[in-house]
């Protein structure tokens, strides 16, 4: 092997032009998803102090929120709800005129966007668990799955582009699969949350979405932050499932499992960067302790280094303005 002095790896850094030409690894706008939300009770949009710049959004005016989400170059969104009631079985999840549903008809009727519906009862139910309880609390894996079906068909109604089951319950993509296919929905494909951990990084989501839960919490189906085998376990069975796309949640903390996914498996690979990633970059910046703009597009570039075809982050908008 050739070494310095006849050996100069600097040559190739010497300026923007030929770092540009020699780059590895580049983000493109088409890579970003956009997680929207929209609340079935309010009718101006409003924002919420853990997550500046996130926007959520009333029932209405979807062709100025589609404008103003492609203008900046993303053309992919994650749409999440807040319902107007909640029961113990998530119901509003699979109404046809829930808030999901709506704001899925809304975007699609007025926008060209790709619309991919997050599919979970977390938000619907009073307890705040992501599927129905019996009466010691405990989620009930088979009953839960069968409503997770009948959510997928009314999602997929109301115009989705894609599903994607985040409630981490055994046997989910299966059973969407067949529901999506009974009903005449063979074409539209499930990006399965397949290696979701139980982490600490929802917390300013759940502020978004009043979506925590409250009892308990969901150690006992999201996955445990040590286990790097069993996320390969778990995508392996999405995969086996009828999975279309698999998800690595959430990003930046998980760049070794983005990795092993990628190696591993050859389905297209996104990974959520989720609130609290944002959340923290956003207040080390309002304190001027970080260059926000250079720490969030390191962020990226790290988790596309990784190994991620796709991801799902708060910063799209932000990020697609600089390329």
């Amino acid at each position: 092997m050739m070494m310095y002095p006849d050996v100069r790896l600097r040559r190739l850094r010497v300026n923007d032009r030929m770092r540009n030409l020699v780059a590895e690894t580049r983000l493109h706008p088409d890579e970003f998803v956009l997680p929207i939300f929209f609340d079935a009770n309010i009718d101006r949009m409003k924002t919420t102090g853990s997550m500046p710049g996130v926007e959520t959004y009333p029932l209405s005016g979807y062709q100025d929120i589609a404008a103003g989400i492609q203008d900046s170059g993303v053309n992919s969104v994650l749409v999440f709800g807040v319902p107007s009631h909640k029961d113990s079985c998530g119901s509003g999840a699979y109404e046809k005129d829930g808030v999901v549903q709506k704001a899925i008809a809304g975007l699609k009727e007025n926008s060209d966007m790709l619309v991919i519906a997050d599919l979970c009862l977390c938000k619907y139910t009073d307890h705040g668990h992501c599927g129905v309880l019996d009466g010691d609390g405990y989620v009930m894996n088979d009953e839960t799955i069968e409503l997770y079906g009948r959510t997928a068909v009314s999602q997929a109604e109301a115009g989705a582009d894609i599903i994607a089951p985040s409630g981490m319950m055994d046997g989910q993509i299966a059973a969407i699969r067949i529901a999506l296919d009974d009903a005449g929905f063979k074409n539209v494909p499930i990006m399965a949350y397949s290696a979701k951990f139980y982490s600490a990084y929802y917390g300013p989501f759940r502020d978004v979405a009043n979506s925590a839960p409250g009892k308990g919490n969901r150690a006992g189906y999201q996955m445990p932050c040590g286990n790097r085998l069993e996320a390969m376990r778990e995508i392996e069975m999405d995969v086996a499932e009828g999975a279309d796309m698999i998800m690595v949640k959430p990003a930046g903390p998980y760049l070794d499992i983005i990795r092993d996914a990628r190696e591993r498996f050859d389905l297209p690979l996104a990974a959520y960067q989720v609130s609290g990633e944002y959340a923290m970059i956003k207040a080390a910046a309002q304190n001027g302790w970080i260059d926000e703009e250079r720490i969030m597009m390191e962020s990226l570039l790290g988790i596309k280094r990784a190994g991620a075809d796709i991801i799902i982050t708060y910063f799209a908008r932000e990020a697609a303005r600089l390329l």
